[in-house]
């Protein structure tokens, strides 16, 4: 059983990091982002999985890339 929690806790810390920041960014809660994504992929055959594990993908990519600079002098 504790294997369960150990994979449950990590989904939690992690795999939701994509609905928590679409949240932020449109001001609702992360609740209803992934109830939502939830809810698309039931509807849709999994379209929703999918278009989440893009969106995950891509926010991957973008912190590889951007990196946000406090001053000029941090080269």
């Amino acid at each position: 059983m504790s294997l369960f929690y150990d994979i449950l806790y990590y989904f939690q810390k992690r795999g939701f990091e994509v609905c928590r920041r679409i949240a932020e960014r449109l001001g609702i809660r992360a609740r209803v982002v992934r109830t939502t994504f939830i809810y698309l992929t039931f509807a849709t055959l999994g379209f929703g999985f999918a278009l989440y594990l893009f969106i995950a993908f891509w926010l991957k990519i973008k912190d590889l890339v951007y990196t946000k600079r406090t001053s000029v002098f941090d080269l």
